[in-house]
């Protein structure tokens, strides 16, 4: 399972150093996305309409799928009792089509023992299990305990004599117990050359994959291990293994093993990487790809010399000179070229500085560099330090009393934090030596607490604030709100992060009135705490501060391209494109501004090059290459030998903090799966499940022989345009860098960015622009890529465009990339655009698609 369960929510609080950027609203409700109280379900605000979504609360991983009498079996990480993590169980929803789906009754629920993680399904047709019978063989679920009481994992068994409908816990469980917390997500199939049952599961913060085999599904025996390989940045979960003819030959067989792991994926957080390879009965052994050697060029920096040279420093994170490995206390340093890296760990994570390089001219394509650190990106508009500011502070909770404002509840306590609390990953950004925070004995507690009157007689209030994403008028807020005459007229929440960062209300329009604050905790699920500090009325509103951990590139006095480390002590390659800054003056700035956990940046070998270097993630293959992507699994026992796969459709980042209601989660759509040669190496291709064009209306919009140069083009009537979209474009490439359709396109500049860079060769999709993207501050930073070749000159695309999502397959879907995006509702035209150029759009067919829920 991959999920935000007790051992990973602790981790992500760990990771969570990243600024909380407040969402603020002047009306009671912050904005999340709220239905009305008679909107008829699956018709809400951003509701997919032909993805799988549960009809309320909160969904992950895709469970047990499996093909049984004429029904596809999804069975899914599930919470029954809320929007939020928690409570893990496994929901149930049937097709016949992969396309139409009925939701089911819960079917294997959490108790006071355990919670029921990830895993697959399988139908016992020789009744080894001695479940059913072999007239009425069971289906057999085999899914990861977690238990309650020390948080250990193991793998255990249910079973269903009556198509899934009702589950029967094996009184024998667990049959695997390692005695292991971080043992998970088995996926099991027959395996016909021994005759017995074959397991994959995950040790996930080993980076292993391992086999067991099984004549009975509860006796196993360990076969191999595979790993640690490829993209190691986070914890290897949701493994799946299983073989595929190479371009169709029968002949020509190969074993897929894909493992999605988190954080780490390729477009940063959660992703899904796969390995060719073979499979032998007993071990899988993945191709070899050889070793990399980066592009050559020239050396800026290497910090080889016992000083910074003509670096200048700030701060006192990166000490006198470059580090020669690790420091005091930190964990060991590898990656680094030669004997030298500059290295922010000096004071640990709480130092913090800044590292900048002399003027340069840009005269070469690409700027490659090695970064390895913490995972705190750039954040446009944050500064690099800052005073608080001046006015009347109305509470800093120092002095260990809440003085005259009232608590009620026990989640405050009886006087305010003095920093991290036990089981609560670390808290930072906060000023002097307390602040309140709600995570006393965990996220069960709740209350409230409230200030004394006071008059608005200054411009702004402004505060620190951190904790968890739960907007005022949602149904179990973690926020902070002004009152006045009774009424919440402003509010604030925060972003999943245990660090504080400033926020501001602008007053003006309440000059005179008499107000309160009062700061809600009335969370029990995950991240169900707020974290606050430093109320003060002000005439200035509170700049955010810069917690990051990144290189940027400063060009006319402006971060043009950043890059951060991925919470890993070992460096790895990046690279900045400067094509578009030729024969301007630049600089290099490495920033540490984060005390937090990871709180620190590690740097080498400054090189300009005519090619860009590519890191350990982009030499990984992905089974996509978008931000939401995660947990993809396939299903055992399609007819007619098809392998089908199917993913969630959010990211670790922010999945907690997307403001959808009541349901929070989407499956993406399922896939055909093929092993295809394609430039001469073997890859792994997808391509939409061919049903779902029985969605498409009768008669598509088209568009033909359109060039474009320097523009974008309205390119469909407003009759062809819709919130739910298949469309099939092929362009041919003229002389444009970029080039491509803008879907969701409408109100105040909204629109999501299907893009070809032919100087890269890379499809893209921009996300920035696309709607609500404030809700989190890892949605919206950076732009998705994957590698695409163009064919006889030409680039085929295949998008998906539903409310709340694009999917986007490129060639023969060797490129895909799945992205959430939050458009408003009257957000549904297309464009075509080319940039520095010109190009043709050659052919297009834009079929409106139906409802699933109609």
């Amino acid at each position: 399972m991959s999920s935000a369960r007790v051992s990973r929510h602790a981790r992500m609080r760990l990771m969570a150093a990243v600024a909380t950027v407040c969402a603020l609203s002047a009306a009671p409700l912050a904005p999340q996305a709220v239905a009305a109280a008679d909107t008829p379900p699956y018709t809400e605000p951003h509701r997919p309409q032909f993805h799988f979504t549960p009809e309320k609360n909160w969904m992950n991983d895709p469970n047990g799928l499996v093909y049984y009498k004429g029904e596809y079996h999804l069975f899914y990480q599930y919470n029954p009792n809320g929007s939020s993590w928690g409570d893990m169980s496994w929901g149930h929803a049937v097709s016949k089509d992969l396309v139409h789906w009925e939701e089911l009754p819960l079917a294997l629920s959490h108790d006071d023992e355990e919670m029921v993680f990830s895993g697959g399904a399988v139908v016992d047709r020789d009744n080894t299990t001695g479940f059913g019978t072999k007239q009425n063989p069971p289906m057999v679920a085999i899914y990861t305990s977690a238990y309650k009481d020390g948080g250990k994992q193991a793998q255990s068994l249910a079973y269903s004599t009556d198509r899934g409908r009702t589950w029967t816990k094996y009184q024998g469980n667990p049959v695997i117990d390692i005695g292991s917390r971080n043992f998970r997500d088995p996926k099991v199939q027959w395996y016909a050359p021994t005759r017995s049952w074959l397991m994959t599961v995950s040790l996930s913060e080993e980076h292993k994959v391992q086999f067991y085999s099984s004549k009975n599904l509860k006796d196993w025996n360990l076969l191999s291990e595979f790993g640690p390989t490829g993209a190691t940045g986070g914890v290897w979960e949701c493994p799946d293994l299983f073989p595929l003819a190479v371009d169709g030959d029968k002949k020509n067989i190969k074993w897929v093993l894909v493992v999605n792991l988190n954080p780490g994926g390729i477009a940063g957080g959660s992703g899904s990487q796969y390995f060719i390879g073979d499979f032998d009965g007993k071990k899988f052994t993945a191709e070899d790809k050889g070793t990399y050697t980066p592009p050559n060029g020239t050396v800026l920096q290497g910090f080889e010399g016992a000083g910074f040279g003509d670096w200048t420093t700030t701060g006192t994170a990166f000490g006198q000179g470059p580090a020669t490995g690790s420091v005091d206390w930190q964990g060991a340093v590898t990656g680094f070229e030669g004997k030298g890296l500059a290295n922010s760990f000096h004071g640990a994570d709480g130092g913090t500085g800044t590292l900048t390089s002399p003027s340069f001219t840009v005269d070469s394509p690409y700027l490659n560099f090695k970064i390895g650190g913490g995972r705190h990106p750039h954040e446009a508009g944050t500064v690099l330090g800052a005073s608080p500011p001046a006015g009347t502070v109305l509470a800093d909770f120092e002095g260990g009393a809440y003085g005259d404002w009232t608590a009620t509840g026990d989640a405050f306590g009886t006087a305010p934090a003095a920093g991290t609390l036990p089981d609560q990953g670390q808290v930072s950004g906060f000023l002097g030596g307390g602040l309140v925070n709600t995570f006393l004995n965990g996220d069960s507690t709740t209350g409230t607490l409230t200030s004394p009157e006071f008059t608005l007689d200054k411009k702004y209030v402004n505060f620190l604030i951190g904790g968890g994403n739960h907007p005022a008028g949602s149904a179990n807020p973690t926020a902070i709100e002004l009152l006045v005459d009774g009424q919440v007229v402003r509010s604030a929440t925060g972003k999943d992060a245990e660090a504080l960062n400033w926020a501001s209300w602008d007053v003006g329009d309440l000059a005179g009135k008499t107000a309160r604050i009062r700061i809600v905790d009335d969370n029990t699920g995950g991240w169900g705490h707020l974290n606050v500090d430093h109320i003060v009325l002000s005439d200035t509103a509170a700049p955010r501060v810069s917690t990051e951990t990144s290189v940027n590139l400063i060009v006319d006095g402006e971060v043009v391209r950043s890059a951060t480390g991925t919470d890993s002590e070992t460096l790895d390659w990046a690279s900045f494109d400067l094509r578009p800054y030729a024969g301007k003056q630049a600089r290099i700035q490495v920033v540490d501004m984060n005390t937090g956990g990871w709180g620190h940046v590690m740097v080498d070998q400054f090189t300009t090059a005519d090619k860009p270097a590519k890191s350990v993630l982009q030499r990984a293959d992905w089974t996509d290459y978008g931000k939401d992507y995660y947990a993809a699994v396939s299903w055992e026992n399609a007819p007619g030998g098809k392998r089908y796969m199917i993913g969630w459709m959010d990211n670790w980042d922010y999945a907690g903090s997307v403001p959808t209601t009541p349901w929070r989660g989407a499956q993406s759509i399922p896939r055909e799966m093929a092993l295809r040669t394609i430039d001469g190496r073997i890859r792994l291709t997808s391509k939409p499940v061919g049903n779902l064009e029985s969605l498409r209306n009768r008669r598509p919009a088209t568009a033909s022989g359109v060039t474009v140069k320097n523009t974008s083009k309205r390119l469909l009537s407003r009759t062809a345009n819709g919130q739910a979209l298949d469309i099939e474009a092929t362009f041919s490439l003229k002389d444009a860098d970029r080039f491509g359709l803008k879907v969701r396109t409408g109100a105040s500049g909204e629109e999501t960015v299907i893009g070809y860079d032919a100087t890269t060769r890379e499809l893209y999709v921009d996300r920035s622009r696309s709607g609500a993207v404030d809700f989190h501050n890892l949605f919206s930073t950076g732009v998705e890529t994957a590698p695409l070749k163009p064919k006889k000159g030409k680039v085929k695309l295949r998008v998906l465009v539903d409310a709340s999502s694009v999917e986007v397959f490129g060639g023969n879907g060797e490129a895909v990339i799945t992205d959430q995006i939050l458009p408003d509702p009257s957000s549904t035209g297309v464009e075509v655009f080319a940039e520095g150029g010109t190009a043709t759009l050659d052919q297009l067919k834009a079929w409106q698609l139906g409802s699933i829920w109609k």
